[in-house]
């Protein structure tokens, strides 16, 4: 058990990073004009756009939530406080969703004008690898 969470807590982190850092979907209109927005750029644009209300729930759900789960976890297996650490993670866990921050893609893609054609590139994929490592690991303390 204590195996499985020294491979996945690292794991968590490093995709939780890249995931937030690197570009999560390829938009192309008209051919010749292209956006690869991470989702740090998402939630910048929404603010900057003057949509600070959804920034904020987008941010919270899909950037905060998520790296307080993961820092819980790191005390819930470093301190073995696990009776207090544990329902803190318990109430964290049930905020932090990977649905969000894809209504959040959908929301940026329909703000983008002209005809958009969409792929998927590597910053989704360590963002859903982060998703659900953390909550493997997380399944794994309540467990112990």
């Amino acid at each position: 058990m204590r195996f499985f969470l020294a491979l996945l807590l690292p794991l968590s982190t490093f995709s939780f990073a890249l995931g937030l850092t690197q570009p999560l979907m390829r938009f192309e209109r008209l051919y010749f004009l292209e956006d690869r927005p991470t989702l740090i750029e998402m939630v910048q644009g929404l603010w900057l756009e003057g949509d600070a209300a959804l920034a904020a729930i987008v941010g919270l759900f899909s950037i905060g939530f998520p790296a307080v789960k993961i820092i819980l976890i790191h005390v819930v297996v470093l301190s073995g406080a696990r009776t207090r650490s544990l329902a803190l993670l318990s109430m964290v866990s049930k905020w932090s969703m990977l649905d969000v921050m894809l209504v959040a893609l959908v929301l940026f893609a329909a703000k983008t004008s002209g005809l958009a054609a969409a792929a998927i590139l590597p910053g989704l994929w360590f963002y859903a690898t982060a998703t659900l490592t953390t909550a493997l690991a997380a399944a794994l303390c309540t467990r112990n």
